[in-house]
This record gives C-alpha cells, structure tokens and sequence, in this order.
C-alpha cells in the first residue's frame, strides 16, 4: 500500500445494513455482499445503516412503498394500508444519520428498496398501478444534505467501470478529507487540485479548466465558499465516466511530460501501448503501467504526484478489466 492510500483503520465508509449480512429486511432476512465484506472490507471500515429498522418499522415489517405523482415527492406507505405513511420518520432518521455521519467518505446501497435505492426505485400510482422511477427516501435525503459523498448501490459493483469510478471517488474525497477539510486554506485547495488535475481530465475535461480558472481567483472569496464551489463541481466532474478518449487524452498528457527524458524506442513503446488501450486491445493497467515505471525514473514531482496514476490501491485490480 502506498502513503498516499495508507490508514490504520480502513476508510469510513456507510453501507446498508442488510448488506453486511445483517438481518434487517422486512422478512427477516438479508444481502450480505461477498465483494463488500470479503474485498473492500480489507480497505474501508464499513458502517452499517438500516433507515427502515432505525425508524421503528420493526422486523419482521410490512413492506413499503413509495407512492405519488411524477414530478411530486413520494410519499412512503405500507405496500397493505396506504394509510399507514411512514414518510416523516424515515426523513427524520436520515437528517440525524447525516448530522452524525459527515465524517463518511461514500456509502454503499442496496438496490430498489424503498429507503435505500439510489434510482429506478418504482413509484406507484394510488390505484396500485407503478407509476415512474425515484431514489429511495434516505438517498434523496443524501442527495439533498450531503450531495458531495460518493453513492453506489452494490448490484452496480458487479459492473467493472462503475466499480472503479465508485471506489476512485471514494478515495478522492479521503483525500479532501483528510488534507484538505482537516486543515482548510487555500494552499491546501491548490495542492488538491494540483494533484487532482489529471484525474479531472480523464472524467471531465470541461470541468477540469472550470476548476483550473475557477481557482485563479478563489482567493477573492472567502475560504469556506471556495471550499464548497470547488468540492461540489469536483466530486460531480468524477461521477462521470471516464472513457477509453478521455482515458487517452490523460494518458497523453502524462507522455507530454517524459518526452524529453525518454529515448525513441521507448516513447514509441508507450504510444503503442496507448494507442492499443484506445482501440479496446488491453485494458488500461497496460499503458498505465508502462508509464508509471518511466514517471519513477524520469518524471517531475508534479507528475509524479498525480493521483490518476494511483487512484486507488494496486491490489484491488480496478484497472485490469477497464
């Protein structure tokens, strides 16, 4: 494990109870994850939330739903007596979770419940007929009053790009957290962003000069509004999906810096490698381990302090299926 990844007690990371293995479900049972538990457990010190059982539904329960029109805020009921809404006290336990829980670098879902989906969660009409799709009561909570935490349902996990794009975020707002948000200034929010600048390139290069202008004249406003602008513009610019281009365009960028370092075969080495990766040959770990070598050996403190090279920790093989 690198320095730039090391913790003694893993990374806090919320999780849906029911996902541990707990059982919380309105039947009794649960969903433990063998990928949570047995791989990302190594890495991130879970904490386990079941909004439902702390609002006092009790197990075993009957089943809810979310109920109402498109373009309302659904209500949350029992899926036998409608009447029975439970709307309030799912909302009251998510905005004392949250108050509680700042201190969370993601948090992980389970999909198409009621409280804890985080989308395509069906709403029915109140003739029982389903209506359109929402986020589960505690996500929308999250969204609302922490919007900058990384979310995730587990059945995504299963999907190689949404898996590393979940777990780098993750491990970029640890970095916020940590270095930035725990002793705030504006050096601080520069050297961020210094490091962050090419993993920013490969999800949104858009974002990434935004960011870049937006700092060169952050320091006209007061630090906490800077803070704020630049960690929610951030943590969205990484929820997009870095793709094979974008990948590529990073993956030049860093080339740009070894050129004149690196003799002819070896430069031609890695625009091949490169270039393979942009056709869909190899996965991205082949150029990226191509280049991390010759960064070691030839690269400047700036590119080699760039977290697009190391995003997460090797081990976890995010990048050998991407």
């Amino acid at each position: 494990m690198t320095q730039r990844h090391a913790s003694e007690s893993g990374i806090p990371v919320g999780i849906s109870a029911c996902l541990m293995g707990d059982q919380v479900r309105y039947n009794g049972g649960h969903k433990r994850s063998r990928y949570c538990l047995e791989v990302l457990g190594e890495r991130f010190a879970f904490e386990p939330f079941c909004p439902e059982l702390a609002a006092g539904l009790g197990v075993p329960r009957e089943p809810i739903r979310l109920m109402g029109k498109l373009g309302e805020r659904p209500r949350v009921v029992g899926t036998e007596d409608y009447s029975r809404d439970v709307t309030e006290a799912l909302d009251r336990v998510s905005e004392r979770f949250i108050a509680g829980h700042r201190h969370l670098r993601g948090f992980i879902l389970m999909k198409g419940s009621p409280s804890c989906g985080l989308e395509r969660v069906k709403v029915y009409h109140f003739n029982g007929m389903p209506s359109h799709a929402d986020s589960g009561a505690f996500v929308r909570a999250l969204k609302e009053h922490f919007p900058e935490l990384p979310l995730e349902e587990e059945a995504r996990l299963n999907d190689p790009v949404l898996r590393e794009n979940f777990i780098t975020r993750v491990y970029a707002f640890d970095d916020w957290k940590r270095h930035v948000e725990a002793e705030p200034s504006y050096h601080a929010l520069l050297q961020f962003h210094s490091r962050q600048k090419l993993l920013l390139m490969a999800h949104h290069v858009e974002s990434y000069r935004e960011l870049g202008r937006y700092l060169a004249e952050a320091h006209r406003q007061p630090l906490d509004a800077a803070m704020a602008h630049y960690l929610r513009h951030f943590m969205a610019a990484l929820s997009r999906r870095a793709t094979r281009k974008t990948h590529t365009n990073a993956l030049t960028h860093v080339l740009g810096y070894l050129k004149q370092s690196l003799d002819g075969p070896s430069r031609q080495d890695l625009l091949q490698a490169i270039e393979e990766y942009r056709l869909g040959q190899v996965n991205l770990v082949v150029p990226l381990r191509l280049l991390t070598h010759y960064v070691k050996r030839h690269g400047s403190d700036y590119i080699r302090a760039q977290t697009y090279l190391d995003p997460h920790p090797y081990e976890l093989g995010l990048r050998n299926t991407i």
